[in-house]
């Protein structure tokens, strides 16, 4: 039956042709080639084709005179709306559009600057304004301004010359994959902001695909929910965009589509750990299957709150593995400059392997004026945001001490190496704190109840720990003193009965009564 269908369709074909020169035989099959491609592309398209008719039909609509003056208008009143809330904001402050004759005094600038600063509506000290400002912290802020001050000139474009500053992001970039456990093949580059972080994984594996699989039209798959960065890299860097709904309760990526909607062009797969719209964090586990099953880069989109989920479950909350610890993701982004408490204009791009790494490079072979070679889109880079990025992340590793196993709940040990732990349990015990000691080893602990949220509780002991490490450290084989040395002393006792018998005698005192005249000059009782 097949061989009889196929006859005849030659027959017809032949029957058609039969007649016609060589020229006409060429031209009407390639016109009718090219013919059914277009109709191809025009039917089955993400977009369907009521949508595409609409569009169309606004867009011819724009061409007629009467129509395109209507629009010209709104958009002039909408503008000059949007001129007249800038003013406001402005509160008429004046504009400085021009270099000025005689330069400013300092004074006089640091004046104009807080003028600036201090412009807007919003209480956001108070915690009135949603994001954009993640930490009020006086002293911090302070550090942060010396640290910039000392680094302000710096730039790691120039490791020759500025090799601590590479040092330090070497050290950031480290950390990092660490806390997202990477393993010693796990590498990366600190950027401006999750929007070059996006945009520079995108280029990874819009070059990786081009040169490891000779894709030649990249397309990225991603929920709708995803950063609108992604779409920005996608202009930027040509790449065609399929976006993929989510689940109408849950509100996390619908991994059915997301596999349906790869092809042989797909370039990376991503998801958001958590998203912005929603807060909602995609099933990265899943993504990941679909990574691997289909040989297809996962990209884990961590920019809002990386610094928050990699230290959840640490905190007992149950969150789902969402970063190197999944076979299928081979990189990640996350902002420093939110929840890890750096300065605007920080952010970490990490990748599984130094392999996908070099495709974000960007390497001038044939320039005049040397070899040149870029690992972000930025070339002379502030030296003094990295210095202060790799502050906040190690303010408060306290050196001298250390913290014994991973806390489970609320409880918290310490314990030190380099001097005897009792000394600081005795100078915090000087400053008000009662904690409690340990043995077998030597440590100190903190269970940490409600009380201890209150404002301002944990900064105020992190800062006398470190306070008082500074001068212990200064002599650390000093001996410890008073009630500690016997505590100390009864633990290198081999007869523990010795040492229940100093513990009856703290009993006792519990109960001891001196003389009543001792302390009275009253009548006797």
């Amino acid at each position: 039956m097949c061989s009889l269908v196929v006859s005849g369709v030659k027959q017809m074909v032949n029957n058609y042709f039969e007649g016609k020169e060589p020229w006409q035989i060429v031209t009407m099959t390639s016109s009718t080639v090219l013919t059914s491609i277009w109709l191809w592309n025009f039917i089955f398209q993400d977009e369907s084709l009521v949508e595409r008719a609409k569009k169309s039909f606004f867009n011819l609509m724009t061409y007629i005179p009467a129509v395109r003056e209507k629009i010209d208008q709104e958009l002039n009143n909408i503008s000059r709306s949007f001129e007249q809330e800038t003013l406001q904001r402005l509160k008429s402050v004046p504009f400085v559009v021009k270099l000025p004759e005689k330069g400013l005094k300092p004074e006089e600038i640091l004046k104009r600057v807080k003028e600036c600063v201090q412009l807007g509506d919003y209480d956001w000290e108070s915690g009135k304004v949603s994001g954009a400002i993640y930490r009020v912290d006086t002293n911090l802020l302070q550090l942060m301004g010396d640290i910039y001050t000392i680094a302000s000139y710096t730039n790691p474009l120039h490791p020759d010359v500025f090799p601590g500053i590479c040092k330090m992001e070497a050290e950031v970039v480290r950390i990092a994959c660490n806390l997202f456990h990477g393993d010693e093949e796990s590498c990366g580059t600190m950027t401006s902001g999750g929007t070059e972080s996006i945009l520079l994984a995108c280029k990874t594996y819009r070059d990786y695909a081009v040169h490891m699989k000779g894709i030649k039209s990249p397309e990225i798959i991603l929920p709708v929910t995803a950063h609108s960065a992604f779409d920005k890299a996608a202009q930027y860097l040509k790449l065609k965009v399929r976006s993929v709904p989510v689940n109408e309760h849950s509100y996390t990526v619908c991994i059915k589509s997301m596999e349906k909607f790869i092809t042989k062009n797909t370039i990376m797969l991503v998801g958001s750990s958590p998203n912005f719209p929603y807060g909602t964090m995609d099933n990265i586990e899943a993504i990941s299957d679909l990574g691997v099953k289909y040989n297809i880069p996962v990209h884990v989109d961590a920019c809002l709150g990386g610094f928050l989920i990699c230290f959840m479950q640490d905190a007992g909350f149950n969150v789902p593995p969402f970063d190197f610890r999944l076979p299928g993701v081979t990189s990640i982004s996350t902002d420093t400059h939110k929840y890890a408490y750096a300065p605007k204009g920080s952010s970490l791009i990490l990748y599984r392997n130094k392999k996908l790494r070099h495709c974000q490079y960007t390497i001038t072979t044939d320039w005049p004026g040397g070899i040149y070679g870029s690992p972000t889109v930025s070339g002379s880079r502030a030296g003094g945001i990295i210095a202060s990025c790799w502050a906040t992340l190690i303010l408060r590793n306290l050196d001298g001490i250390f913290i014994f196993g991973t806390p489970a709940t609320s409880v918290i040990a310490l314990g030190s190496n380099d001097f005897h732990i009792y000394k600081l349990l005795e100078a915090l015990n000087a400053k008000g704190w009662h904690l409690n000691t340990l043995q077998f080893p030597y440590g100190i602990h903190l269970c940490i109840t409600y009380v201890h949220t209150q404002f301002g509780v944990a900064d105020q002991f992190l800062s006398d720990v470190e306070t008082e490490l500074n001068v212990i450290l200064n002599k650390p084989m000093a001996p410890v003193e008073g009630k500690l040395a016997i505590y100390g002393m009864s633990q290198s006792i081999p007869d523990r009965s010795i040492v229940g018998d100093i513990a009856k005698y703290f009993l006792d005192s519990m109960y001891y009564t001196p003389q009543i005249e001792q302390i009275s000059n009253g009548p006797n009782i």
